[in-house]
């Protein structure tokens, strides 16, 4: 997918970088995989801000994206690429033979009527295609995948942002794989799990740019105000702080180097 840029007729479009959508969908998804999505700008049920910076955009659906890819041993034929709001990533509308539409994340490579399948058996002459679904018994090492489930039966939860993927370092006799994420670190998986092989689509959306402010708030997210620009009253780092103070929130706590993952956690024991 290669990048767009503009002519500077216009100070937003000086630096603007975007993808170039030629060979996406241009009309709308499939009714029935859609649902309506309410923005919540942040709040929770008792309309307290949860998340901060966020408020406004532009109106979604929802498509509901097969995770779990549960049909087995079918193939299924890629009808179409399309765009999807809720993530960075494209995604791919697929036809079983049975006649069943689904949406699933868009491989990178993967191209009009090309047969993808997920498989639930060990066959040594299957051939390990971009796309296709496969337990974790059956992947060869060194595979890159993606759409990983940590949990048997619970879908895809790892490696779904556009560009991202991970590699199958190996395989233990306790049952485990053990794959290095896009963050570098290694992890365990139960060899039941499930995953997708190849990367997927949308690998410059790293390389683009917004060109404006007004962007961002079509995409649902507020202007950050930073704290020195504040004053004494409303923020720790307001007014002439002296220099040297580590950072902190709106509220006095350490904003950098804190660990956010608690010691007992129960999935600690699956991080190398």
């Amino acid at each position: 997918m290669f990048l767009k840029k503009f002519k500077p007729i216009l100070p937003s479009l000086r630096f603007k970088i975007i993808i170039n959508k030629k060979i996406l969908w241009l009309y709308k998804s499939i009714k029935k995989l859609t649902l309506g999505l309410k923005k919540t700008s942040g709040r929770n049920n008792q309309g307290l801000i949860t998340s901060k910076h966020k408020g406004k955009g532009n109106k979604h659906l929802y498509r509901i994206i097969d995770f779990y890819r549960y049909i087995y041993n079918i193939s299924a034929k890629i009808i179409r690429i399309e765009y999807d709001p809720n993530r960075s990533g494209f995604i791919s509308l697929i036809l079983y033979k049975t006649g069943i539409f689904s949406y699933i994340l868009a491989p990178n490579n993967i191209k009009y009527n090309d047969n993808i399948i997920s498989y639930n058996i060990n066959n040594q002459y299957i051939k390990k295609n971009i796309g296709n679904t496969y337990f974790f018994f059956f992947l060869a090492i060194g595979s890159l995948i993606h759409n990983i489930e940590i949990k048997k039966n619970k879908g895809g939860q790892f490696i779904r942002a556009a560009g991202t993927y991970g590699k199958l370092l190996g395989k233990n006799k306790k049952g485990y794989a053990i794959i290095k994420l896009k963050s570098g670190e290694n992890r365990k998986i139960n060899l039941n799990c499930k995953a997708t092989i190849g990367t997927i689509s949308n690998i410059n959306h790293k390389n683009t740019c917004l060109g404006k402010a007004g962007i961002n708030r079509w995409l649902n997210k507020k202007p950050i105000v930073r704290g020195v620009a504040m004053n004494p009253i409303d923020h720790p780092h307001g007014g002439n702080t002296p220099k040297g103070r580590l950072t902190v929130s709106q509220w006095g706590k350490l904003t950098k180097g804190k660990k956010t993952r608690k010691k007992k956690n129960i999935t600690n024991i699956y991080i190398l």
